[in-house]
């Protein structure tokens, strides 16, 4: 297993610690996290949710490193996308759906997120399946980079922001769920031709 393909096990192994951090009931077993009253944040701070948004932060700097590694050294294989793919799902979408159960975000965010997912995948899939590849987007990239963001504000209860009295990781997080959209969109404008071929789109 070369060094990209270790880097993508080791984000899927934290997003398996982040979302254990976030569902476990450490209560149960004697453990209970410390909660602190901040001043300008309308709700108590929680440790268990500042320990996971750091580990969330190193989970997604190893994805920033193992696409680059592969790309700079040409060791990018096929087991490297299907795990990359595994771990970047498992890491965002799990997260975004237990963030919203737990009341911090819009229930809408995650739905949009994962059905956009299901939309992108599906068409890369096809394009696959007809020995194409689908190049990432500009789009695209911009929902990871609001997405990612605006979820690392979230687990720290979007200070300093909040001190202010501006919701930056609601904004970041709406922002790329629009760009989610817009991304999905330009991916089937792009490849509808794949999709539907000529004879089919005539009948």
């Amino acid at each position: 297993m070369n060094l990209p393909n270790k880097l993508t096990v080791l984000r899927l192994i934290l997003s398996v610690v982040v979302i254990i951090l976030l569902v476990f009931p450490f209560y149960a077993i004697g453990i209970q996290f410390p909660q602190y009253n901040i001043s300008g944040i309308s709700s108590p701070v929680e440790l268990q949710y500042l320990i996971a948004g750091v580990i969330f932060i190193i989970a997604s700097i190893t994805d920033f490193l193992d696409g680059y590694i592969a790309r700079k050294y040409d060791l990018i294989t096929d087991t490297g996308k299907m795990l990359d793919a595994i771990a970047d799902k498992v890491l965002v979408n799990s997260v975004l759906i237990i963030l919203a159960a737990h009341g911090f975000i819009n229930e809408i965010i995650p739905v949009i997120i994962v059905l956009r997912d299901i939309v992108v995948n599906a068409i890369k899939m096809e394009a696959a399946s007809k020995g194409k590849v689908v190049a990432a987007i500009g789009s695209g990239k911009i929902k990871t980079a609001s997405l990612m963001v605006g979820t690392v504000l979230t687990f720290f209860y979007n200070m300093p922001f909040e001190f202010i009295g501006i919701s930056v990781n609601k904004f970041l997080l709406y922002f790329a769920c629009i760009m989610s959209i817009i991304s999905a969109c330009q991916y089937f404008a792009m490849n509808k031709k794949l999709i539907f071929p000529k004879k089919e789109i005539e009948d």
